[in-house]
């Protein structure tokens, strides 16, 4: 056997463990529109909380206002179901191209991965809810998904670890300065998430 066809079966062993350990469907255009999704977010959310005064300058009372609170909590969770519900379709959409099941054992060890950082986040976000600690709600969101996305990074791309660390760091910095968490919340889950699909787009799924 020559040499370039040891090279070409090495390969192709390596492809094959690769794709039995861990998920290699993931759409960069998912993460794309996400950001987008979350810029779009993050617009609204800035005129309504900023609707009677330019600039972003610290505002402590807001959180107090229920009707804001409420319009606050209802533009996340569209661009929560618009995001989830894009990012379902489109790596469903690249499994298919792949000639591959988005739904199998290394995806469910990806999603249960996941699952575990996200729920203890949003249960953690319920409490700081309920007791009224809303000027750390952002850090924590984007902690607890950064420590989501190093969790699910054993099972997927190792692009999406760096993604993680990169939200942690906003999250903590966010934690620093806490009446600009709409600034860290864009950065994170709106620009982070566009540079972030294009790379993966661009990387994987030409």
């Amino acid at each position: 056997m020559q040499e370039k066809d040891i090279y070409a079966e090495l390969s192709s062993i390596r492809n094959l463990m690769e794709r039995s350990s861990k998920f290699i469907s993931l759409s960069g255009l998912s993460g794309i529109m996400a950001g987008i999704y979350a810029l779009i977010g993050a617009f609204i959310s800035y005129k309504i909380v900023y609707a009677t005064q330019g600039g972003l300058e610290y505002r402590d009372y807001y959180v107090n206002d229920p009707k804001i609170f409420f319009q606050l909590c209802m533009v996340a969770l569209v661009v929560l179901i618009l995001s989830l519900t894009t990012g379902i379709w489109l790596t469903i959409r690249q499994a298919r191209k792949k000639g591959e099941s988005a739904w199998n054992p290394v995806s469910k060890r990806l999603l249960s991965s996941l699952s575990i950082p996200l729920l203890t986040g949003g249960i953690f976000i319920l409490i700081l809810l309920y007791r009224g600690n809303y000027d750390i709600i952002a850090s924590t969101c984007l902690l607890f998904y950064g420590l989501a996305l190093i969790s699910g990074s054993n099972y997927t791309f190792s692009d999406v670890k760096w993604l993680g660390f990169c939200e942690i760091a906003l999250g903590l910095l966010s934690a620093l300065f806490p009446g600009y968490g709409l600034i860290f919340w864009t950065i994170g889950f709106g620009i982070l998430h566009i540079i972030y699909g294009s790379v993966m787009h661009f990387k994987y799924n030409k």
